[in-house]
């Protein structure tokens, strides 16, 4: 046995071992990382390590972890390893052309929520580069009589979302579309919802190494000023009339973004209802509606 696999191990030992190698490679979150590959990985409950920590692991399971750890090393997200993470409190399976989805989304989901009068109503939400799906079902988790539409260019992510969907209980009001934005769309949507790529192109390069490598760039690419996505999606809502009477858009941006998507949404016609931040402080998700006058309906 040497100090690179876990054969002969007990599951308290492997997690100890664990820990120490990620964290000998400057890996922040070593033993979280560590415990998440161990649990996801070997089909295993946090009581499983306490109650059951001197169980020796089997030869296939010191195996499955020993190589889970190697992709971790190399500085592949533990959320890729696995396939799956979670949001909202609710399982996505993860796909290469979808995000990982991630705590500061949630703003989103319950800026969104916050915006609804009645949750018992028969809403219709619109989720603009669904990926996942992790926006939209988990709004459909929290508003039982809505209904939804996903739309997303790349068909792996479709798929994904509609599995998603499914695993989660919603499919039957969801429904998931290829398209480009808001081509071929038309309204009207009580809540129009979107993550877009708002990374600027040249900063892309400078994103941390678990990002960089491993998300799909068509996810993160936001065009020269990281701005395209919002132009497009401004002006499809108007021209499309996406928006019903009293419904609200809202954005997820980049922390430096708000005062620029502030102005590009007053431009088309909209009006600017708020914004919300993140647990860190930093500009999350701005909130919109279209202004008295500019109705295209």
């Amino acid at each position: 046995m040497t100090a690179e696999t876990s054969q002969g191990l007990s599951r308290r030992e492997a997690l100890r071992r664990s820990t120490a190698r990620l964290s000998a490679a400057g890996i922040a979150e070593a033993a979280g990382d560590a415990r998440f590959l161990m649990l996801g990985l070997l089909g295993l409950e946090t009581r499983d390590l306490l109650l059951d920590g001197d169980t020796i692991l089997s030869a296939d399971a010191a195996l499955t972890l020993d190589a889970a750890l190697a992709r971790r090393l190399l500085g592949e997200p533990v959320a890729r390893i696995l396939g799956a993470w979670e949001f909202w409190g609710l399982p996505f399976r993860l796909a290469p052309e979808t995000l990982v989805p991630r705590p500061d989304t949630e703003i989103l989901v319950e800026a969104a929520l916050a915006a609804v009068p009645d949750r018992n109503a028969p809403l219709r939400c619109l989720d603009l580069g669904t990926g996942s799906g992790c926006i939209l079902v988990a709004l459909l988790s929290e508003l039982p009589h809505a209904v939804g539409i996903g739309v997303d260019r790349s068909r792996g992510a479709l798929h994904m979302a509609q599995q998603n969907a499914m695993a989660n209980a919603v499919d039957r009001r969801a429904a998931f579309m290829a398209g480009d934005w808001c081509d071929a769309l038309r309204g009207g949507f009580d809540l129009v919802v979107s993550n877009p790529p708002y990374i600027a192109d040249d900063l892309i390069q400078d994103l941390d190494r678990d990002v960089r490598a491993h998300d799909p760039r068509a996810a993160l690419a936001g065009g020269p000023d990281g701005l395209t996505a919002y132009r497009r999606i401004l002006e499809g809502v108007r021209a499309n009339a996406l928006l019903a009477p009293g419904g609200t858009l809202l954005f997820e941006i980049g922390y430096d973004q708000a005062d620029s998507v502030r102005d590009l949404a007053r431009a088309a016609g909209f009006t600017d209802r708020g914004l919300k931040r993140d647990l860190a402080g930093h500009d999350r998700v701005l909130i919109f509606s279209l202004s008295s006058g500019h109705t295209d309906a």
